[in-house]
């Protein structure tokens, strides 16, 4: 049977490879190269993204840190509370459908689309939602009819 190496530095605990890897000896002991990881961790993303299995907790933060997004920044595009990304990446809830599905499309997006117009939309909410939780909603008449005047 052919060993493969396990690949925990990603984060996740049930990746493996195949090859695309070498170990080499070094005056300071022995390193470890990956080809190409960028590739790499796109390919773990996408499959993780394109399953149908629920993601766990350590899948949940792969993603997040894939997307190079803080647990805050995360919050606010899903539209929950920054403790509710951390029960979720340590396991101790379940993520609810719609957040998973949106963290899928956000992946998906930023591996495929580069014009990110699901995450700006999401962010525009996030903004929006800010402005109305912090100031008065101020509207005006114009000939188009009524426009936040904001």
């Amino acid at each position: 049977m052919t060993k493969h190496y396990h690949y925990t530095e990603c984060g996740l605990s049930n990746v493996f490879l195949v090859n695309g890897y070498k170990f080499k000896q070094t005056p300071r002991g022995k390193s470890f190269s990956i080809s190409d990881m960028d590739g790499l961790h796109k390919a773990i993303g996408l499959w993780l993204v394109t399953s149908k299995k629920d993601f766990s907790g350590e899948e949940v933060r792969f993603l997040r840190h894939e997307l190079l997004l803080s647990q805050n920044a995360l919050s606010k595009l899903l539209g929950v509370s920054e403790q509710a990304i951390r029960r979720w990446e340590n396991g101790k809830v379940s993520m609810p459908k719609p957040s998973e599905t949106l963290l899928r499309l956000l992946y998906r997006e930023h591996v495929h689309n580069k014009d990110g117009k699901i995450s700006a939309m999401l962010k525009s909410i996030a903004d929006l939602e800010e402005t109305i939780n912090d100031h008065e909603l101020l509207f005006k008449s114009t000939s188009k009819g009524w426009k936040s005047a904001a």
